[in-house]
Formats: structure tokens, C-alpha cells, sequence
């Protein structure tokens, strides 16, 4: 359950595109500029993906929805990108979920440019993959939670949003509802992807070190942002270096949602790490699109979102929770181990700047898509059910299964396989660290046993 910070009144979240324009502006405040335009080296997005070890000939098969909170796109733009592309257009459906709809750019409008990475990257992606056109469905709402269940509702497979802002302006209810939206989208089948933000660690809060929504929500894959030149090491993207607010990757720990037991390996903070996982975001190497008929060079969190749901697309559908699978694969990342983003610096393993790091395409569909997912997870279930039985035999003797002593309340606590597929906690007193896993029945209460497994709050009973 979201803690609301101490001192904050619960206001509506002033939400923002994480958009960056080269010779555009954009959406307010997060639009910058390359501090240097000479020093601008962009990408194709094919050449990126190929860059990335992009799979060939991938199953295909996921709808990709968009949410999109205002501007338009037009068929010109969608087809010229494409034809010089030589790739597949994508079909795009657009979806008024509260009156708010496609502009078609007329007039021409900040957010189109938003509009136009999100499309353009998404499809892109998922045909570069798969060799086929993507299917799109674009969510025009003011809402990005109405959104995200209308996409769920529709049955879509993967969803990308690349609008938000920092937790303080959203409050604990509003976090809450978020998060109870995503939980209910990935219980449908619906992986769902989010920008970290572009104004490094403060996320244009008013400390220097806040998280995201909806990227921080637990059941949403947080996606940062990194610097990926032609040749030469990928770092963590920041334009102003010790700077905590500036034009860089959001990244950081939650004051909403506690750290979730998947995360093991992950440095801990106050609450969940956020991002998870990153890729190419800085305008100075960004991506080139096709806006008003011309191309123009963006960057920002904002292409890595539909960069990663045009990937996930390519496995097939359904995918739901697989954030927990990520973190069991990290060798399918390059890790991203230089650079920071004010408050927090990058690591060997994940870090609160870059997560995981940068895709490795091919290793992601090998072991993300749903049949290899699914042995993965027999095997977790088989190991905990082994655990149960042991455990079991144990109470039987009237034995603690972990401290291997009398139980004074005559048997264990029963232990409890949660969708995230929880690991031993290493050391700590039992009880503690309580935290919030929502399963597709709503939210459930869990602490950690006195054996070091996760049991209901409410069979929790000491040695």
C-alpha cells in the first residue's frame, strides 16, 4: 500500500511527456535542447535496434497499446517514416476514452511530437522483430489509469506510456489507484511499460531525489535512459553531471511503494528501485522521426517505453507480470556501470540510474517469451511446493522450520507463493518489512517469517 509522505497534501498529478526536441519545442518543462547541436549523432531506429542484437523472425502477435494525453499524429507522417524506413507500417486504432482525441496535428500542437516518437519507435520496433506490421491502439485520454484499463480492458498485450511526474504530486491515493490499475493489467496479460522521467534524480521534484509515476508502481516497468554513442561505451544518460535536476535519466527509490522482493540483488533504498530496465534516451544520440513531414532528432525517456513494448510485442501475447522474470535474467541486459544522475551514481548490477541497463534483444526473446517463461516458473512453483511439503512434515513433529525448535504456537505459519515469486529474505528480525503484493484478488499484506519466507501478515506468529 502507497505511504503518503510526511508534510505533502494529496493533489492531483501535474503530469508531463518526457519528451526532449532537438529543433523543436516540446511539452513544458521537460523539452531541452543538445547543448551542442554539432555534437548531435542520432540514430535510425533500425540501426538502433540492430545495435541492441535486435531478434529476427520473432513470433509476433502482441497489440501494442499507446496512452497519449494529448497532440495527434497523421497518416503522412506515420507513412513517410515507414517508407523510408523500409519496414512495415503499422495499423493504429485511436481510442477516445473520455472525449479527449486525435488532433491529427491540426493545430499543431507541443505534444505531437510525443505522439509521433511513441508510434514511430513502437512499430518500428515490432517490425524490425518480427518483419511485420505492428498492431497499435492509441488511448487519447486525461486520465493515464482510465487509459491503461481501457487498454486492458480491450485485451491488448503490451502497453507504453511516456507521461507522468514525481510521486510528490501525486499523493498516496492517487499512487494507489495507479498502481491497482496496473496489478489488474498485468493479471489480465498486459505487460505495461513507463518513462522514469528526464530532470535526473530530483524528477523535477522539490527534493533532489524523487521517483516517477506511474514508472515507480510496482506492476509497471520503469524504463530510464542512457547515453549509447555509435562506438564507445553506453553510460548513464546526464547532460548536467552533478546536477541533481537536470537533463538526465530519472531514477531513484520510492516514498510510495516498499521495495518488492523481486528486486533482490538490487541496491536498497526507502522503497522500490526505480528504473528497471533502460536504453538510448539522450537527445544528443536520439532517435530520428518524422514530424510535419521533416525529420527531427528526439531523445528522452520518452522513446524508451515504446521501444521496450515494441520488443515485448515481437514475444507474443499475454506476457502479463514479467517484470520478476527480468530480474532472474539479468544476463540479458548489458550492464550499465558509469555515470549518475545526481543523487545516485551507477554500479555493477542494478542500479537506481539505468536498472538492469540496456537490452540485449536476442537473450530477451529467447528466455522472455511465454513458453520459455512459463517452464521457468514451473520450476519455482515445483521448488516452493517442495519447500511446503517440507515445512509440512516439520509442523507434523511440531518443529519450526526455521529455527528448528518447538513452535510455540504449534506449527508454522503457512508459506505462501506469491505471483512475484518471492526469495528468502537474508537476515532481519522476523515480522518486519511488511509489504503490500497484489495478486489479481486485490492487495494482500505479507511479512517475513521467522524461516525467511513471506507469510500472510495476519498467520504471522513469533517463535
Amino acid at each position: 500500500m502507497a505511504k503518503q509522505p510526511k508534510g505533502r497534501r494529496q493533489t492531483p498529478a501535474a503530469v508531463h511527456s518526457y519528451l526532449h526536441l532537438v529543433r523543436k519545442n516540446g511539452i513544458h518543462p521537460y523539452i531541452k535542447r543538445p547543448m551542442d547541436m554539432r555534437s548531435v549523432a542520432s540514430w535510425t531506429v533500425a540501426d538502433l535496434c540492430a545495435a541492441y542484437d535486435w531478434p529476427k523472425g520473432a513470433p509476433g502477435g502482441g497489440v501494442i497499446a499507446i496512452v497519449e494525453l494529448g497532440g495527434g499524429w497523421t497518416h503522412d507522417d506515420v507513412a513517410k517514416f515507414f517508407t523510408g524506413a523500409k519496414l512495415p507500417a503499422p495499423n493504429i486504432v485511436d481510442v477516445s476514452v473520455d472525449g479527449t482525441t486525435n488532433s491529427q496535428c491540426n493545430p499543431q500542437n507541443d505534444a505531437d511530437g510525443e505522439v509521433a516518437l511513441d508510434i514511430q519507435v513502437a512499430g518500428a520496433a515490432y517490425a524490425v522483430a518480427t518483419g511485420k506490421a505492428a498492431n497499435i491502439r492509441v488511448y487519447w485520454s486525461q486520465d493515464i489509469a482510465k487509459a491503461v484499463a481501457a487498454a486492458t480492458a480491450d485485451g491488448c498485450d503490451v502497453c507504453s506510456i511516456s507521461w507522468g511526474a514525481d510521486e510528490a504530486s501525486w499523493g498516496a491515493a492517487a499512487g494507489d489507484a495507479m498502481e491497482h490499475t496496473a496489478a489488474a493489467a498485468t493479471a489480465a496479460g498486459m505487460a505495461v511499460f513507463a518513462a522514469s522521467g528526464d530532470n535526473d534524480s530530483s524528477d523535477g521534484g522539490p527534493t533532489p531525489a524523487n521517483v516517477d509515476l506511474p514508472a515507480s508502481a510496482p506492476h509497471v516497468i520503469g524504463c530510464g535512459g542512457t547515453k549509447k554513442p555509435k562506438t564507445g561505451e553506453e553510460t548513464v544518460w546526464n547532460d548536467n553531471p552533478g546536477k541533481t535536476n537536470g537533463e538526465g535519466t530519472g531514477g531513484g527509490f520510492s516514498t510510495l511503494f516498499p521495495m518488492p522482493t523481486w528486486q533482490a540483488g538490487a541496491p536498497h533504498g526507502p522503497g522500490r528501485m526505480v528504473p528497471d530496465v533502460a536504453a538510448n534516451a539522450d537527445p544528443n544520440t536520439g532517435y530520428e522521426i518524422i514530424l510535419y513531414g521533416a525529420s527531427t532528432v528526439v531523445g528522452g525517456t520518452s522513446a524508451v517505453a515504446p521501444l521496450y513494448a515494441g520488443l515485448f510485442a515481437s514475444f507474443g501475447t499475454k506476457l502479463g507480470f514479467i517484470t520478476p522474470e527480468l530480474y532472474l535474467n539479468n544476463a540479458c541486459f548489458t550492464d550499465i556501470t558509469k555515470g549518475g544522475n545526481g543523487a545516485f551514481r551507477a554500479s555493477t548490477g542494478p542500479d537506481p540510474c539505468t536498472g538492469l541497463g540496456s537490452p540485449i534483444g536476442e537473450r530477451l526473446e529467447e528466455r522472455i517469451q511465454p513458453a520459455a517463461m512459463h517452464a521457468s516458473r514451473v520450476r519455482m512453483l515445483l521448488a516452493e511446493n517442495a519447500q511446503l511439503r517440507a515445512s509440512a512434515a516439520q509442523a507434523q513433529q511440531g518443529i519450526c522450520p526455521c529455527c528448528q525448535q518447538a513452535a510455540a504456537y504449534g506449527r508454522p505459519a503457512a508459506l505462501v507463493a506469491s505471483s512475484a515469486m518471492v526469495a528468502p529474505r537474508a537476515s532481519g528480525p522476523p515480522g518486519n518489512y511488511a509489504t503490500t503484493i497484489y495478486l489479481a484478488d486485490g492487495p494482500h499484506v505479507y511479512v517475513w517469517g521467522c524461516d525467511g519466507h513471506m507469510i500472510p501478515q495476519e498467520e504471522f506468529r513469533p517463535c
